[in-house]
């Protein structure tokens, strides 16, 4: 419901935003809940119930939604823009807490070999309410919706985010559990004020842990090529992805299905989890740019749109699958606070990762949109070949 790449640039449309705003969302919300990772790590270790952070961060995001809401009711075009920006930074903070501390809490509390189902059953959740919500979406407002009603889409947004905090709070988790094996952070102890020393330090001398991170830096062709189909959808005469339900809708059917599918598969691999669905969404992609381009095929027809509403809907089905298997296996390689300080630092480092992979194939896309998503699906199958590196640290 505060989607960056959906829901948030449609409001901007409907309130005049300037489009070199909107250009700015999704790394903004991605990039922020990331790089202040390793540094809020030193700080969130010395809460022994980890949950009242997650519990805090949910409440951050509540109350940055209500300020996009005031916002949008009271302002239009560039103050509007703005604001809403600044509000979703706060919001990405809120998200960034949420990450760091909901892997840990799912470490002390569920066992090894169900963390993975636990991954798919959210996922599987979260789907069934975004095509629910996608299905009112299209019969109330069609293919467009009023200011009016993306307000209220925003207002249910932080009824639910309270909501989330509510129930996180009720978690039974133990006080704390046995420290993971020793790396290169647990020498010392955590500092925010070395905290960029520490991550680099953390990435040069545990490899395995190193490892993990190229791999995930090279999966990120199922997270950003979606967007850049869409864009080559339209290009090409295709029509049948327009619409702020159509898109909740496909991504909602892919995380349902992708949610059942790939959570015991996680658990018996996920290593193996991840391969795959950078793999398979590299082949979709490169089928999908040769058929554009293939002399005589014509797009504009019922046939080019099904090609892309698949090839849409396939990798965001295998980007469901590529997170629940990064997801459990950060939590099965470590344990204790090493656990927070992986997922933390990982998640710093994919912060700066990704704005350079997203500002290498933005600019490829000013040649063409085709370059780029040639560019993503490379990564991607070098990704496939670098995990064979990875150990398999899951059940089995």
């Amino acid at each position: 419901m505060v989607n960056a790449s959906t829901v948030l640039p449609w409001l901007f449309a409907a309130l005049g935003v300037p489009p070199a705003l909107t250009g700015l969302l999704v790394p903004i919300r991605e990039a922020g809940s990331m790089l202040p990772q390793a540094f809020l790590t030193p700080l969130i270790l010395r809460v022994r119930y980890r949950k009242w952070v997650f519990v805090a961060g949910a409440f951050i995001q509540a109350i940055a939604v209500a300020a996009m809401v005031s916002t949008a009711a009271l302002a239009e075009g560039l103050t509007a823009g703005v604001l809403i920006v600044a509000a979703l930074a706060v919001f990405a903070l809120g998200r960034c807490l949420c990450s760091i501390s909901s892997k840990d809490v799912q470490g002390r509390t569920v066992p090894k070999g169900q963390r993975g189902q636990v991954n798919g059953l959210a996922a599987t959740a979260a789907g069934l309410v975004a095509v629910t919500l996608g299905l009112i979406i299209r019969i109330v407002g069609g293919n467009d919706l009023s200011v009016e009603q993306l307000l209220w889409l925003l207002v249910l947004g932080v009824v639910l985010w309270i909501a989330v905090a509510a129930v996180y709070a009720g978690i039974r988790e133990p006080a704390g559990e046995a420290s993971g094996r020793p790396g290169p952070v647990e020498k010392t102890e955590p500092d925010s004020n070395n905290w960029l020393r520490q991550m680099v330090t953390l990435l040069r001398e545990d490899l395995p842990f190193r490892h993990f991170v190229t791999v995930r830096s090279l999966l990120l062709v199922s997270s950003l090529s979606p967007p850049f189909l869409v864009t080559l959808s339209a290009q090409s005469g295709a029509s049948s992805l327009t619409g702020l339900g159509g898109f909740i809708i496909a991504s909602g059917l892919a995380a349902l299905i992708g949610g059942r599918l790939f959570g015991r598969f996680a658990d018996r691999s996920s290593k193996k989890l991840m391969s795959l669905g950078a793999g398979v969404a590299s082949a979709i992609i490169i089928t999908t740019v040769v058929v554009t381009v293939v002399p005589g095929v014509v797009i504009d027809t019922w046939l080019g749109n099904l090609l892309f509403v698949t090839a849409y809907f396939a990798v965001t089905l295998m980007h469901t699958g590529v997170r629940i298997g990064r997801k459990t296996y950060v939590v099965d390689m470590a344990q204790g606070d090493q656990r927070t300080i992986y997922v933390a630092v990982s998640n710093s480092a994919m912060g700066f990762i990704l704005l350079l992979v997203g500002g290498l194939s933005s600019l490829l896309a000013l040649v063409h949109i085709s370059w780029a998503l040639l560019f993503l699906a490379l990564l991607g199958i070098l990704g496939v070949v670098a995990s064979a590196r990875l150990p398999d640290v899951s059940q089995g």
